[in-house]
């Protein structure tokens, strides 16, 4: 019998740097060393994005970042953060901290998360979407009853809404749905049946819309898409940064379209905070330096490092904490991916509206409105309906179906401008058939006043929060801390 050989590969010698350098990827979680918080430690080869899939992780947990360190320069990796869960405790759940270990290490790989993490993270948010069901993006110039007209089309065109996610800000909207066929609960996968969808959706859209002589046209996308979109697992972080992409394509951070328009910026001085953006140049190291103080709130990291990415800048240092008055600071040493820094003053502008834009997206004006019903086909059309032959605008919705009931969420303002009817609203549980109907008057000061400052800031402006000041200390004695996880 002849002889075959072949070369000897030796089944450990992929894991041999490994071996020898320790992890690529260690992540540590200490409950021990501080009171009020649970410390998460990253200590990882880099790559592009990583930071942010690492914050999105947290987020997706529903976790409060209340402090955190980064740095990310000469191709490692080294992130301290300071969490809270929702009710502001310490991390006790072991299988929280099981997944952020698995879930954090499985981020250095351009692969899934593995089957064991995303079934957990399912558990606490809604399942995959993206097999089961059809995606919609939506975007373009906003309008009074705009959500409500493509909510009605979408019954017209006998599809049966599974959720669907809008945000408005400046006159822009970004909305972001999950269909099936009512009759099947399947996707609609017919290219001719998407298609009018399409067609339909993006005439509602275009109505009505308005563009001054000279004036730059405000859609530079397709207005409506449908299929797969950004995020393929269908969590909450990854549909709320695929909203925060649409509305920087439709560039709500430029403002309202004109004077008259009506939009949902958040300008009003009266009950507000100041939020302050500020950007100044770090020749030694050619980074541009961007602060950001504003009121605090969840997912606020997420928000300012999803717009930095988008924008193509790499964040190489940051700084993030928060105060006893609920102010927020955060400082970014950042470098735009072709590895130069911005210092031009039409750049500068450009990133501080952006940031602006994303931090005030998601607080929104009005009363939110919290409804549960039997889910029908056509539910979503009527309630907006009623909405806005009231005179109320959606300005935010998030809706969602657990089993046979649908669960909306709205923020509504009076079209008018006028304090919002809380009589009428009281009154459409009985109109509408609800079965529950929770009403609350959103604090006017969560509102905030923008604030840009393109000089220089003096020292004593930036000591609380200031990152350059820790940089050469605070990081190397931080990544010795770093245990490995066996």
């Amino acid at each position: 019998m002849k002889n075959v050989c072949w070369p000897y590969f030796d089944p450990d010698f992929d894991s041999l740097p490994e071996r020898i350098f320790g992890p690529t990827c260690r992540v540590c979680i200490d409950n021990e060393s501080m009171e009020d918080c649970t410390v998460v430690k990253v200590d990882s080869v880099n790559k592009q994005g990583l930071l942010l899939e690492v914050v999105q992780v947290l987020t997706d947990l529903n976790l409060t970042i209340a402090k955190g360190y980064i740095s990310s320069d000469a191709g490692w990796f080294m992130d301290v953060f300071h969490v809270k869960d929702e009710h502001g405790k310490k991390l006790r759940d072991q299988n929280v901290i099981n997944y952020i270990q698995q879930a954090i290490g499985t981020t250095r790989e351009s692969t899934p998360s593995p089957p064991n993490a995303r079934a957990y993270t399912n558990n606490i948010f809604e399942a995959d979407h993206s097999s089961e069901h059809t995606a919609i993006e939506m975007s373009g110039t906003d309008r009074p009853g705009l959500f409500s007209e493509i909510s009605a089309a979408l019954a017209d065109l006998q599809c049966n809404i599974v959720e669907v996610h809008a945000w408005s800000h400046n006159a822009r909207l970004a909305c972001v749905a999950y269909i099936s066929d009512p009759s099947s609960h399947t996707p609609i996968e017919d290219p001719h049946r998407l298609a009018s969808i399409e067609d339909h959706l993006t005439t509602v859209l275009r109505a009505n819309t308005v563009r001054s002589a000279g004036e730059p046209s405000q859609i530079n996308n397709r207005e409506v898409k449908t299929g797969g979109f950004l995020g393929g697992e269908g969590t909450v972080s990854n549909v709320e940064r695929r909203l925060h992409q649409l509305m920087l394509s439709v560039r709500d951070f430029d403002g309202p379209i004109s004077s008259s328009s009506t939009g949902t910026g958040l300008n009003n001085n009266k009950g507000g905070s100041k939020m302050v953006v500020s950007i100044e140049n770090c020749d030694q190291k050619e980074y541009s330096i961007v602060n950001i103080e504003c009121k605090d709130r969840r997912r606020l990291m997420f928000d300012t490092i999803c717009t930095l990415n988008d924008m193509q800048y790499v964040i190489f240092h940051a700084s993030v904490s928060s105060d006893h008055d609920g102010r927020a600071f955060q400082e970014y040493f950042i470098r735009h991916k072709d590895g130069y820094a911005r210092n031009t003053e039409s750049e500068k502008e450009r990133v501080i509206k952006c940031l602006e834009a994303a931090i005030e997206r998601r607080v929104s004006e009005g009363v939110l409105l919290k409804l549960r019903a039997e889910n029908r086909l056509g539910l979503l059309s009527d309630i907006t309906r009623v909405l806005r032959e009231n005179g109320l605008a959606v300005v935010r919705a998030d809706v969602a179906t657990e089993g046979e009931k649908a669960v909306n969420a709205f923020y509504v303002r009076d079209i008018s401008g006028n304090e919002v009817d809380m009589g009428f609203i009281k009154s459409m549980k009985k109109e509408m058939g609800l079965t529950d109907l929770e009403v609350i008057k959103n604090d006017t000061s969560t509102t905030t006043s923008p604030t840009r400052t393109i000089t220089n800031i003096s020292p004593h402006e930036r000591h609380r929060f200031s990152f350059g000041d820790l940089l050469k200390s605070q990081i190397e004695r931080f990544s010795h801390n770093f245990v490995a996880i066996n």
